[in-house]
């Protein structure tokens, strides 16, 4: 092994939260190392949120114009994927080209390296025949990739992941979709509506199954509406491709034949890969374990969705605020003592821009590390009409045996809905510790879903008591006034 070089922070795997950590040290004024082997960005900018709801956006536009029979005229839509594609490539992407992102990064005072990054021992990581040694230590951020089965038949074909289906320039005549999860969802409405046949098979006995039922219920409404065939409690048990076509077979003696096959039936990290043992860690686990100031051992950090914790973009940035915060601590202390490394006048350069660093996204106070705190987590799945949700479920706070109050209200009922006609589905439900008189968790769904969440996540990271939501004011005629009913309706 080669001899390794001293560095402050080596950051291996920059997505959205490495590249966050890796960024904001390095402007700080450490020597930071940024790892990565495919795309700096990673699944977000190229495959996930920014792509996807591209297409969602182009798919809601042809739905909002064949609403306008009935409602405001006659309307004829002729869908195009072209434009689709081609914003994708070119604004989105660059055709999945990284360069300017790797050059943000080195832009803000990173070193860039291309390659698998492993650990090699505690703050060491060896990158091919480089070896790095972290003063302060390592962060891993080298997220997850698709989860596929185990299905008779499956390996070897041509199956699509998330990437495939959103690099695609030519639709197919049909579509398969394992998989009735967010992802799962949001891709089958947008094929259905710009006019694939397809068709979507979900081994458990609901799509959305870590949401609300009554959102699950909305959501195969309203694809069903959109010409989606939705088959739940099927387990796919063999899959078959003759050179043009797929077909699923499933219990019960179900089988089901597409054009095409798309497989996103979850996510996993490979922790294989990462050299943990080298440093005392497991590799059985399924994800990351971590503790509330994101580290792994004493000196690794981990940052994103190979921490298990939810596969959102703004999980990743939360927690890197967090990272970013304890490192600089780490290395404000080093400064204070004797550091051993002689990076003191690195480290007093950087002071400056460590103090506001170290509570960036957080609540924590000047010169603190904010810990990290999951209870109002919020999550949207982006089909039509949109599935917003923060904090826990009814069945959820049951089963934490919490004395629950429900209260709900379906969206047409209020003015807006009403004013809005079709298209209007959707609903409040919020869920209430009525010991605390708090929110512990709301879901809302509709057209604006997503937005009118803002208010509930406030609601149920604050703390907020039911008695000051019910004395808010509520703007009429929102969506959002609706949630004022369904704290009438709490029981």
């Amino acid at each position: 092994m080669a001899e390794p070089e001293q560095v402050d922070v080596v950051v291996v795997g920059l997505g959205v939260g490495g590249e966050e950590v890796a960024g904001r040290l390095a402007e700080a004024g450490l020597s930071v190392v940024g790892v990565e082997r495919d795309l700096v960005g990673g699944e977000c900018p190229y495959w996930g949120c920014i792509p996807s709801k591209m297409m969602i956006r182009a798919a809601n536009a042809l739905a909002e114009a064949r609403r306008i029979d009935g409602l405001a005229g006659t309307a004829e839509v002729r869908p195009d994927w072209a434009p689709v594609a081609r914003r994708i490539r070119e604004e989105a992407t660059d055709t999945w080209d990284d360069r300017v992102a790797v050059e943000r990064f080195v832009g803000r005072g990173g070193r860039f390296v291309r390659g698998t990054g492993r650990l090699a021992g505690p703050g060491r990581v060896q990158v091919d025949d480089q070896v790095f040694q972290a003063r302060y230590g390592v962060v891993l951020g080298t997220g997850t990739r698709p989860a596929v089965p185990p299905i008779e038949g499956l390996a070897g074909t041509p199956y699509w992941t998330n990437h495939q289906a959103i690099e695609v320039e030519e639709l197919p005549e049909s579509l398969l979709v394992l998989g009735g999860g967010a992802i799962g969802l949001e891709l089958s409405q947008v094929f259905a509506r710009f006019g694939v046949r397809v068709t979507v098979v979900e081994a458990l006995d609901r799509v959305l199954a870590v949401e609300e039922p009554e959102a699950s219920e909305v959501a195969v409404a309203a694809l069903r509406a959109d010409g989606v065939e939705i088959h739940t409690g099927v387990r796919a048990e063999r899959v078959d491709h003759d050179g043009r076509r797929f077909t699923l077979r499933g219990s019960g003696g179900a089988s089901f034949t597409a054009e095409r096959l798309l497989v996103v039936t979850g996510r996993r990290a490979h922790l294989e890969e990462l050299g943990l043992d080298t440093v005392g860690v497991e590799t059985g686990h399924r994800f990351l374990p971590v503790d509330d100031r994101m580290r792994v051992t004493d000196d690794v950090w981990a940052v994103g969705d190979v921490t298990g914790e939810g596969a959102f973009t703004h999980i990743a940035m939360y927690q890197a605020a967090i990272v970013i915060a304890d490192i600089l601590d780490r290395a404000r202390h080093s400064k204070a003592g004797a550091d051993p490394s002689g990076t003191a006048s690195v480290v007093g350069g950087a002071m400056g821009a460590a103090s506001s660093l170290s509570t960036s996204g957080s609540s924590g106070s000047a010169g603190t590390v904010p810990r990290a705190d999951y209870r109002a987590l919020p999550r949207v799945t982006f089909t039509d009409p949109e599935v917003g949700a923060v904090g826990l479920t009814e069945e959820q706070a049951r089963q934490r045996g919490i004395n629950v109050q429900v209260g709900f209200t379906k969206l047409s009922s209020s003015a807006r809905g009403w004013i809005h006609g079709v298209g209007d589905e959707g609903f409040i439900k919020l869920v209430a510790d009525a010991d605390q008189g708090v929110l512990i968790g709301a879901t809302s769904v509709g057209p604006a879903g997503g937005e009118v969440l803002s208010g509930l996540v406030v609601a149920v990271h604050a703390a907020v008591p039911l008695s000051q939501l019910r004395h808010m004011i509520y703007a009429y005629p929102t969506f959002h006034r609706a949630i004022e009913d369904a704290l009438r309706n709490l029981s």
